[in-house]
């Protein structure tokens, strides 16, 4: 589904990609972890095509994403931005509708989309009327959920969707995208700092340091054949990922 090929990104003020391929292959989850400054978002970023490689190709479906393509190629990814990204004057379901609205969905086809997708995400009906400011952090990434979901895009994009709330919260909000990838079955790249997350969703882990995949793996296979010292001191300084069956 993705193909980076060689892809660097470099900032005046540092930070960014080392040149690096990566395949993401249809249908699977690639979970991006590793330390606050490594790289992962701006890899996220150049797969959308809101950031242009200084060198390498990125192809999306066999299709090189450059600044002509991106705008079309991005109406079939659907993009969850860290703290949800809701518009402060739109509903729920403006938000959510955001994207239907600009392609000219008519209306009957656009509320039997929210009605569908509100279901999807397990958010009442009547917080569709709400704004983000009377929506508690959980419902509020929902709603971005739906909008990222609205067009039924082939991919889904999500930059530590999870990370600004509470324990319970994410908790449940784990279980319930689980649920969804499983039963969309759709491509998705997922940021997260926390290894257990990472894991949780993952068919494949990709660990960075400093703009570069220091592994690609499985869980297994970054714990019993690290490819480098700091694979190990990454995974010991978290606790352990129990799966769920496990931690109960």
């Amino acid at each position: 589904m993705f193909e980076l090929i060689s892809v660097a990104k470099r900032f005046a003020g540092g930070g960014g990609v080392q040149p690096l391929s990566l395949t993401v292959p249809p249908g699977e989850t690639l979970t991006l972890i590793g330390p606050s400054g490594c790289g992962k978002s701006t890899l996220l970023r150049l797969m959308v095509g809101l950031v242009t490689p200084d060198q390498g190709r990125v192809r999306f479906g066999g299709e090189d994403v450059t600044g002509a393509s991106a705008l079309a190629l991005r109406r079939r990814l659907g993009f969850v931005v860290q703290g949800g990204g809701l518009f402060p004057h739109l509903t729920a379901a403006g938000n959510a509708a955001l994207m239907a609205r600009y392609t000219r969905w008519e209306e009957p086809r656009i509320r039997a989309r929210l009605d569908e997708l509100a279901q999807l995400v397990r958010l009442p009906a009547e917080l569709l009327s709400r704004f983000p400011a009377q929506l508690s952090g959980g419902q509020g990434q929902r709603v971005s959920l739906m909008r990222a979901l609205m067009l039924d895009p082939d991919v889904l994009l999500l930059d530590e969707p999870l990370g600004a709330l509470d324990p319970i919260t994410r908790y449940e909000l784990q279980d319930d995208l689980h649920a969804i990838f499983a039963r969309l079955r759709k491509t998705v790249v997922l940021v997260t700092h926390d290894l257990s997350e990472a894991a949780f969703f993952g068919d494949q882990l990709a660990l960075m340091r400093e703009g570069r995949i220091v592994q690609l793996g499985t869980l297994d296979e970054l714990s019993h054949a690290p490819a480098e010292p700091f694979v190990t001191r990454f995974l010991q300084a978290q606790r352990s990922p129990l799966s769920r069956d496990e931690a109960g």
